[in-house]
């Protein structure tokens, strides 16, 4: 009786345990369903950040416009100290003087209560957790790669369209006088906000330069750039890799890439008639009227 009661309490236990078997079939199975899941979480991430850079671009959207709304509808300037020279020249003018002090990055953020850029030191700029940065725009770590030091010397995922300030609209006159500084840019004068790029994604890795071929060792170095910083880091479905781009009338928009297939891969800047990049309307000089000449050809010459 107690050898049956014995078999009895082992059969028992060895039902309520598993075979090898049994484990290997589980073990499958979650592999599986982890190999299957882990894409649709990456993307999930992956477009959780793109929304938050949306969110982050559109706040400075709103900087801009109440910035504008103080300044006589103007907007601050697009390069900022990281384009200034690290000494001055004349001992009589300051760094406050130049027009590299008043940057988007350093004039924007005290609008919704946070410090310029300028005012935080080495080694603690703010990263792509916060406010300033997009939360995909991580530099690249790797030494020698950058011809700066991103996480010593700050970097800017975000950068202003400096093609804003390539027409005379945007300069100061000479005398200095009559021109509200440090604003730069009338957005009165702008033709198509709705078209006008302002902010948009920069490229941080310096290895996807240009039609990710060429490497650029400044990438994230500038608050200010041109198109071929833009960067395509957000997947946007079955579209491929793109960035976000901040319009002069305050929209977000996702775009593939900035670069027109029918401009020369050698110029630097976009051609001067591009709405996207350029606000103001190109104006045309007069031509000049050619003097007749005289049927003795020369100047002053004597008819024959």
């Amino acid at each position: 009786m107690l050898l049956k009661a014995h078999r009895s309490a082992n059969a028992v236990a060895y039902r309520g345990g598993f075979s090898l078997l049994e484990l290997l079939v589980v073990t499958s199975v979650i592999t599986l369903l982890v190999a299957i899941l882990s894409p649709s979480l990456s993307d999930a991430r992956a477009r959780a950040k793109q929304v938050v850079c949306s969110s982050r671009m559109r706040q400075w959207g709103v900087a801009l416009a109440c910035y504008a709304t103080e300044n006589d509808g103007m907007w601050p300037h697009c390069d900022g100290l990281d384009r200034g020279p690290d000494e001055l020249d004349d001992p009589g003018l300051t760094k406050e003087g130049l027009a590299d002090w008043h940057g988007w990055a350093d004039l924007l953020p005290p609008m919704i209560d946070l410090k310029p850029r300028r005012d935080y030191p080495r080694f603690n700029h703010p990263g792509e957790s916060t406010f300033y940065q997009c939360p995909s725009g991580r530099p690249f770590e790797s030494n020698g790669v950058y011809s700066y030091r991103p996480f010593r010397d700050g970097f800017y995922s975000y950068a202003m369209n400096s093609c804003l300030e390539l027409d005379s609209n945007a300069w100061p006159p000479a005398d200095g006088l009559g021109y509200p500084m440090p604003s730069f840019l009338d957005t009165a004068l702008i033709r198509c906000p709705q078209r006008t790029f302002v902010l948009f994604d920069q490229l941080m890795d310096p290895r996807k330069g240009f039609d990710a071929k060429r490497v650029y060792r400044g990438a994230g170095k500038y608050s200010g750039s041109y198109p071929k910083s833009f960067s395509a880091r957000h997947r946007h479905g079955q579209s491929g890799l793109g960035g976000n781009i901040l319009y002069a009338d305050g929209h977000i928009q996702w775009q593939r890439k900035v670069w027109k297939d029918d401009w020369d891969v050698e110029l630097e800047v976009p051609p001067r008639d591009d709405v996207n990049w350029y606000p103001y309307p190109v104006v045309k000089r007069p031509e000049k009227k050619q003097r007749k000449r005289t049927r003795g050809g020369g100047r002053g010459g004597r008819p024959r």
